[in-house]
């Protein structure tokens, strides 16, 4: 065993010295000329030529090796791996992002995920290895008994990791569609192939050495460019140790910038147009018609004037984009009008601690604040695709040690995500704010045609306002190293991190759902007589049928990525916490509360979301159902109602049901898990 740990890491790191060369050669290949995107491509195709090299040499027939790796991944490699797995799109691309838009208040995500591993480590982990099933639905059937929990497992399983994987692929389309020019629909199925010849060919034990070699490009890619720009501002190549100065002066040009005459003005004319848009909404359907009779006069009238063809045109043009129905308007104005309200506030500061007016609004942020902290720390310990890596080690033990090293490399982003957005911020603060809008840096007009940077002068002065400027948290991390300055190849090499940080998640979640299909369903209750090879024949094409599926939600851009992952880990505490806690620690759980409590728990939380984030789709048929937050907590911390209440029903159900024979078997195993941990 030793001389197997001792060979992988030799290999990795040869893998690693082989990427700093390739980036030292991209640099000086920059400095004599090479385009900016024959960079992108350069990095696209070298990442994923590595990871299908990678996938090509661990395929595999075996099913042990196809579903947990064989049971012998090292602890050490183990925790990289995780680390890759959970470090998903959110935690690169999001993050900082977040903290840059929401200071304080972000930080409830770092504390929720390093949180959720504590529990991995003390509750779950150990007793998961000890019982040594391939996945979560096959822990919980054999803990409880019965195909009907295994459904609902699977059920959830399959319905949080498709949340998860959606925010991947759209996160991928969002990279490739920037730096290799591909259109965002097209860079989400080019995304695809990357994840699938990741996974396809060689299950857990592919993705599992692909993991390995993802993390260390994308914490390479992570840490480069905010050590770049801590040097550049302070001198000082650490920025976990540098970025306190820096905060500093971020608050002091937040206190000039925020309240100049000018940015005063641009925020009275949002809440104008917000106001606006409110009084249309509240005519429909007059107001709609009102809109279009008015610009058929004005083009009429100009026809008739003789007035220059390009004129009438364009109005021509604003006629056509008109809602077709007064359904349409009333969700395209609540869009318009919600992102002018929302411009229209003052900014917030970033180190202010729940920032409001009121001791109401500075409630109803505490209240979230910890909320979301709850639902990311029992969406972690609850996350199939997390938990399954402990089934990879060889022992309890080492499943054990396992979560000290997913802790430990995880830790080296998470401590600099706050760094990064406190660069970031100081850096548009500084070099953005203020400046004349024709003077604006090529980076803005780049990222506004993929869509997430926006640019509006809307008080006419020719000036960028902080209020004109938009742009979404997934942008932040991507566009720091072309806000700083930097060479492009730090640009490509980001792009690159990213790329990983996505396909690593999106392996681990496809694979999840697959085996949640293929294992738990089709072999162990409609054909437990299935053949090895066939097995793998269902898991590899339900992993094919899922991927595009996934890729074609992912291409209708249906959210932010950290508001999606925040869902699925509602939705995954809600379904898989209570009853896994209590099955492992509380002997009289039973089969029906069980059941009752993973139902209660999720049915709420798919609930709540719906009824806050899904109003006004007519495909749907959801259109005015919109209702009040409850205690004003937010859809993303939906579960901390899924979980309480999953619990309570639960513990209610089995204390009126009768105890099942299936435990006893359970719980002697769990017991000996503790005598020998």
């Amino acid at each position: 065993m030793f001389g197997h740990f001792t060979r992988l890491q030799r290999y990795y790191l040869m893998y690693t010295g082989s990427f700093l060369v390739f980036i030292f050669s991209l640099w000086v290949l920059e400095r004599h000329g090479m385009p900016p995107r024959w960079i992108g491509y350069a990095f696209l195709f070298f990442t994923i030529s590595i990871y299908a090299a990678i996938g090509i040499v661990s395929r595999t027939s075996d099913v042990s090796e196809y579903y947990v790796a064989g049971r012998r991944v090292p602890a050490f490699f183990n925790g990289m791996a995780t680390g890759a797995d959970w470090m998903s799109a959110a935690s690169f691309m999001g993050l900082a992002g977040t903290l840059y838009l929401s200071g304080y208040q972000g930080l409830a995500y770092v504390i929720g995920w390093t949180g959720g591993f504590v529990l991995v480590a003390l509750l779950l982990a150990p007793y998961l290895r000890r019982f040594g099933a391939f996945t979560i639905p096959d822990f919980l059937g054999a803990r409880y008994g019965g195909n009907t929990i295994r459904l609902v497992a699977v059920g959830s399983a399959i319905l949080a990791s498709f949340v998860y994987v959606v925010a991947q692929i759209y996160g991928v389309g969002v990279i490739t569609s920037r730096f290799v020019s591909l259109q965002f629909e097209i860079g989400v199925f080019v995304g695809l192939a990357g994840i699938l010849v990741c996974s396809f060919l060689g299950g857990m034990r592919a993705v599992t050495w692909t993991q390995v070699a993802q993390y260390v490009i994308l914490i390479i890619a992570y840490l480069t460019p905010v050590a770049i720009l801590s040097w550049n501002v302070t001198g000082v190549a650490v920025p976990q140790l540098a970025y306190g100065k820096v905060l500093q002066e971020v608050t002091r040009l937040e206190h000039e910038l925020f309240n100049t005459p000018a940015e005063v003005e641009v925020r009275a004319l949002f809440k104008e147009r917000a106001d606006q848009y409110a009084q249309k909404i509240m005519q429909l359907p007059y107001s709609l018609v009102h809109e279009r009779d008015a610009l058929t006069t004005e083009i009429n009238t100009l026809k008739a004037s003789d007035a220059q063809m390009r004129d009438i045109v364009a109005l021509e043009r604003q006629r056509r984009e008109l809602p077709h129905d007064p359904a349409e308007a009333r969700q395209r104005w609540e869009n318009l009008m919600f992102s002018a309200v929302d411009r229209s506030k003052p900014p917030i500061h970033h180190a202010e601690v729940f920032p409001g007016d009121t001791p109401e609004i500075q409630n109803a942020l505490r209240i979230n604040f910890l909320a979301l902290i709850f639902c990311l720390t029992v969406g972690t310990a609850a996350l199939p695709h997390v938990l399954i890596r402990y089934y990879t080690t060889p022992t309890v033990r080492e499943a054990r040690e396992s979560v000290f090293w997913s802790l430990l490399f995880i830790l080296l982003l998470y401590v600099t995500a706050p760094a990064y957005a406190v660069f970031a911020k100081y850096e548009v603060l500084t070099h953005l704010a203020e400046i004349p809008i024709a003077k604006l840096p090529g980076w803005v007009a780049a990222w506004t045609k993929v869509g997430l940077v926006t640019i509006e002068d809307i008080n006419r002065d020719g000036v960028l306002q902080l209020a004109e400027l938009s742009m979404n948290p997934d942008v932040i991390v991507l566009a720091t190293p072309e806000i700083a300055g930097m060479p492009y190849v730090v640009s490509g090499l980001v792009a690159a991190g990213a790329l990983a940080a996505a396909l690593s998640t999106a392996d681990g979640l496809l694979l999840t759902i697959t085996s949640a299909l293929s294992h738990d369903v089709y072999y162990r209750i409609f054909r437990p007589g299935a053949s090895t090879q066939f097995r793998l024949v269902i898991s590899k094409s339900l992993l094919l049928v899922v991927a595009l599926l996934a890729a074609t939600v992912a291409a209708q851009k249906p959210g932010t990525i950290l508001s999606m992952v925040a869902w699925a880990f509602s939705i995954a505490g809600s379904a898989f916490f209570p009853a896994l806690v209590l099955g492992i620690f509380w002997q009289r759980a039973t089969r029906l509360g069980a059941l009752a409590g993973m139902l209660s728990g999720l049915l709420l939380t798919l609930y709540y979301i719906v009824r806050l984030e899904f109003t006004a789709i007519p495909w749907m048929g959801l259109r005015d159902i919109g209702m009040a937050p409850w205690f004003n907590i937010q859809s993303t911390s939906a579960g901390v109602f899924g979980v309480a209440f999953g619990f309570a029903v639960t513990i209610g159900v089995s204390l009126l049901t009768r105890p099942d024979s299936a435990a006893e078997k359970f719980l002697t195993i769990v017991r000996r898990s503790r005598s020998t941990s």
